[in-house]
């Protein structure tokens, strides 16, 4: 009997973190969702995790695979739910062009937000999606309903804090009495500073209810500022806030393109990372100042700190969809948008396929074949379709 999916010989993050473990798994620097990720993370595709067998369906010869983790931090974990995502997104999309909107804080708000994090990731969902819901309707600008799919995003290209969303905003809208659907100008329905003002205003509105009330813990080295409704107001208002638009994508498909790349990313991918000696990190980052790809070097106990500070809280949704995007408007004002459109709503290519024929299609047959016969395939054994796939 062969084992397979041992280890990759190159460095990865799971590499890192057990270099760390006695440190961290030991301490009490970690939340109980930061040690499961931990766990999961470097125990992924390991006989920790269990296995699976495949079988030979012409000469019966069996292989073992170890279990992956299934945790959406883990960066070996990601590819297959995002496939199965993208297409599925693929169909539920409009077929018209789309604005890549991104939604920032301020820097000050950022350790209220990392002691705070279900209640502030929150917040900022809501209101980007309010932001773009009254700037849409405003008759001044568009004037219609229009819809959201935001995506959370805690990190930058050096692992620091910086939660932010990433939005896809449709080029138009349905009218106010849903008979016609409205198209957006080419560069966007709203000037943005007028979105990034409206935005701050329903942002601070919602922090100053959720402060009032006390449901946020407020930092040590910042009680002064929010203890002072004046001054807290005052450091929010005297900056413009971040919010801008990227490129403009064409339609539906390049969307999709697009997004596969990007929603299921975690906060930092095993290719990024160049090499380890237990003591310190090398990793590619890009600098955004000046658009080069540049190395840094962190020490281990640092790197870890930083990719920690990016698991999210157990059970919350970093993909949302706002508007008439929304699963409760999928059945009625979608297909109203499509007939409108006048285009058909397509089904998913992996609707009511077992999991293996999913990952036959993903990986294709040669993914399978037989390593002993070559012409057999294999195939999983009964009851032990586990795992994320090869």
């Amino acid at each position: 009997m062969e084992t397979i999916n041992k280890r990759n010989q190159g460095v990865e993050l799971s590499t890192i973190l057990d270099y760390q473990k006695e440190f961290i798994l030991e301490g009490k620097t970690l939340c109980a969702d930061q040690k499961k990720a931990y766990r999961d993370i470097l125990h992924c595709r390991t006989s920790a995790m269990g296995s699976h067998s495949l079988s030979c369906d012409s000469c019966s010869s069996v292989k073992v695979c170890y279990n992956s983790c299934r945790n959406r931090h883990c960066p070996k974990c990601q590819y297959i739910k995002q496939q199965l995502w993208v297409e599925k997104l693929r169909c539920r999309l409009l077929p018209i062009r789309y604005f890549h909107v991104v939604f920032t804080i301020p820097e000050f708000l950022r350790p209220l937000f990392y002691i705070n994090q279900r209640f502030c990731y929150n917040i900022l969902f809501e209101c980007s999606a309010k932001a773009i819901k009254k700037t849409a309707l405003n008759p001044s600008f568009l004037g219609v309903e229009s819809g959201c799919l935001s995506v959370l995003h805690t990190w930058g290209q050096s692992l620091n804090y910086h939660p932010h969303i990433h939005m896809l905003v449709p080029a138009g809208g349905l009218d106010s009495e849903g008979m016609e659907w409205i198209h957006a100008n080419k560069k966007f329905f709203v000037p943005i500073k007028a979105l990034s003002a409206i935005f701050r205003g329903v942002f601070m509105e919602r922090l100053m209810e959720g402060l009032a009330s006390k449901q946020l813990k407020i930092p040590e080295k910042q009680k002064g500022l929010f203890e002072d409704t004046k001054s807290l107001k005052n450091r929010a208002y005297e900056k413009q806030w971040n919010v801008y638009i990227k490129k403009t994508f064409k339609g539906a498909n390049q969307v999709v393109s697009y997004l596969g790349r990007y929603t299921h990313r975690v906060a930092i991918s095993n290719s990024r990372i160049l090499a380890t000696d237990g003591q310190t990190v090398r990793f590619r980052w890009k600098d955004y100042r000046d658009g080069k790809s540049k190395v840094m070097i962190l020490e281990c106990s640092e790197f870890v700190r930083r990719f920690m500070q990016h698991i999210l809280p157990s059970g919350f949704y970093k993909i949302r969809y706002y508007g008439i995007l929304a699963s409760t408007n999928s059945a009625l004002k979608m297909d109203e948008c499509f007939r409108l459109l006048k285009k058909t709503r397509l089904i998913s290519f992996y609707q009511g396929l077992s999991t293996y024929e999913v990952l036959r299609e993903i990986f294709g047959d040669e993914m399978f074949r037989c390593p002993c016969c070559k012409s057999g395939k294999m195939i999983f054994g009964i009851g032990e379709e586990k795992g994320e796939g090869p």
